[in-house]
């Protein structure tokens, strides 16, 4: 995945989770993608993706993204907001995407 498509892979990323279009989440995550975020690891891109289309809390919610970031090795931040459904700001976060050929193969999430 060339790295000048990173940014739009970011934001597609956030676009399948809200849109629950789970099909196109899949496609964006190489095999042995990992999601490591507070007080939970997700190892594999089938198991992450059957935790958000099943498991996750409030699938009800959307990921506005104020800032992408480059750090010139990369990786990007994409630093954002989650919302419940009524709009209503429930966390900030920033999340750290790693890149392989694959396409995505890491998310470390910070929240506040």
């Amino acid at each position: 995945m060339p790295a000048a498509d990173h940014p739009d892979h970011v934001r597609s990323f956030y676009d399948a989770l809200d849109d629950h279009r789970y099909d196109r989440l899949a496609d964006l995550l190489a095999p042995d993608f990992v999601h490591d975020r507070p007080g939970l690891t997700l190892e594999g891109r089938d198991r992450f993706v059957q935790f958000m289309r099943e498991e996750r809390p409030d699938p009800d919610t959307s990921h506005p993204v104020d800032a992408i970031y480059r750090d010139g090795g990369g990786e990007l931040a994409a630093r954002g907001r989650l919302l419940d459904d009524d709009g209503e700001e429930m966390a900030a976060f920033v999340d750290v995407f790693g890149f392989g050929d694959d396409g995505i193969e890491s998310v470390r999430t910070y929240t506040r």
